[in-house]
This record gives structure tokens, sequence and C-alpha cells, in this order.
């Protein structure tokens, strides 16, 4: 069943943008990609990290700005033999996503490869809320490529949240303090280049995770093997 898209301007104050395309390509300058994204807490728990970068590190650069954080997840896939426009593609796609909710944790800051003479830096999620993020990543890519988009490198992730970008500096890994928020929902986004911009034009709720199963213990005792007889030592090998 198709789940419908929720307005997400309840948690994030952002706005599901109309979609604006008639044809099966990226528009020029225009690049779409699936998130996820911090609740406020974590948003300015994220914010409060990136300043004190700023500050310790004394470079200059392009920041993200709070209410733009996010943590990419997948990109837009290459269209083949699209039957509708690209973004009606993205978001068909979307709706027949089966993910759970999880846990995200963010515990290392690093800086990334360098990408068309920037050098980003960003908040890395551990190995648990990496693997989750991939899993999502995974079904995402595979909901693409039943619409006719097709994902590569799909395996090749590193869930981060990028704080800024800016010029060449040394290279910088540390670990912080932990930041978590529990990941209930996915978005689409509309990026510009060169723009310090995206627009959220989409966004599917994820399933609660299972209940755990409730144990009924007079089950549990009739079904426990007989004990052995017990035998009592305490007066063998006395005098009678």
């Amino acid at each position: 069943m198709r789940r419908a898209n929720r307005d997400p301007q309840d948690i994030h104050g952002g706005q599901v943008i109309p979609d604006t395309s008639t044809t099966n390509e990226h528009a020029p300058g225009v690049s779409y990609f699936f998130a996820v994204r911090p609740d406020s807490r974590a948003r300015v728990e994220i914010a409060t990290v990136a300043e004190r970068l700023k500050k310790s590190q004394r470079f200059s650069g392009t920041p993200v700005g709070i209410d733009s954080l996010h943590l990419a997840l997948c990109p837009a896939g290459r269209p083949r033999r699209l039957q509708q426009s690209l973004e009606a593609a993205l978001r068909s796609a979307a709706a027949e996503v089966q993910g759970v909710c999880f846990e995200m944790t963010l515990d290392t800051m690093m800086r990334f490869t360098a990408r068309d003479g920037q050098f980003p830096f960003g908040l890395c999620a551990d190995s648990g809320s990496s693997s989750e993020a991939l899993r999502l990543r995974k079904a995402v890519a595979a909901a693409q490529l039943g619409v006719g988009l097709q994902v590569s490198g799909v395996s090749s992730f590193m869930p981060h949240v990028t704080l800024q970008h800016g010029p060449m500096i040394d290279a910088i890994e540390e670990a912080i303090t932990p930041i978590h928020w529990q990941v209930r929902e996915f978005v689409l986004m509309r990026s510009f280049f060169g723009q310090s911009m995206h627009e959220v034009i989409g966004c599917w709720p994820l399933k609660p995770p299972p209940e755990p199963e409730a144990i009924d213990l007079l089950d549990e005792l009739a079904n426990m093997p007989e004990l052995p007889e017990f035998r009592d030592y305490t007066n063998e090998g006395e005098p009678r």
C-alpha cells in the first residue's frame, strides 16, 4: 500500500514544494537527493559543535545553516526509460519504501576528501547507525530502480552531516560527545548548484519498530523440562 506524503512543516518548518519538472532529466544546476534530518534538539547540538570547530581551527568557509542540516541518504538515480517526470518518479519510488525507525548517533568529526575544490567537514555516524542508514539507502535505491532510476555505488556510503565547506586545511578527525536523534522519516530534497539552498519537496514516514513479544510466564513454566528428583545428601555417611 502506498503512503501519502506527510507535510514536514510540523517538525522542521519546511514546506512541500509542488512538482515543477516536466521532463525526466535533471534540469541544469538542479539536483535531487533523499536525506534524513536531525530533530530540533540535535540541530542545536550539531550547530554548537560547528561553532566550536570554527573557533578552534580558525579557518574560513561556508557554514551550513542550522535549518539546512541533513544527512544525505541516497542520490537520485540516472533515468532509464522513465514514464513520468523525474520528480514524479522520485516521489513514486519513495512511496514504495518500507523502512523502520532507528536511532541516529553522530560521534566523530572529520574532514572529507576534496570536492570541487572544497573540503567539507562533517559529523560521522557510529557503526550501528551507519548500518541502519545503509539499509534505508538500499531500500530507497531499490525503489528507484522500480520506477526506472539507476543508482550506482549503493554500498559505498559514509553517513554524515556536513557542517561547512572550506579551503584546504590540515586533516582533522576527533571524537565528539555523541549526538542522538530518532529517525522517523526521510525526505526528498531539491538543491541548486552554487547556492547554499535546499528545498524539501516530499516527506515520508518510517514505520515504528516492532514491539517485543510478550512472554507468557505460565506457558513458559508449563513447558519447562521436569527437574531430576532431588536427593538429600545431608545425612549420608553418618553412623546409624
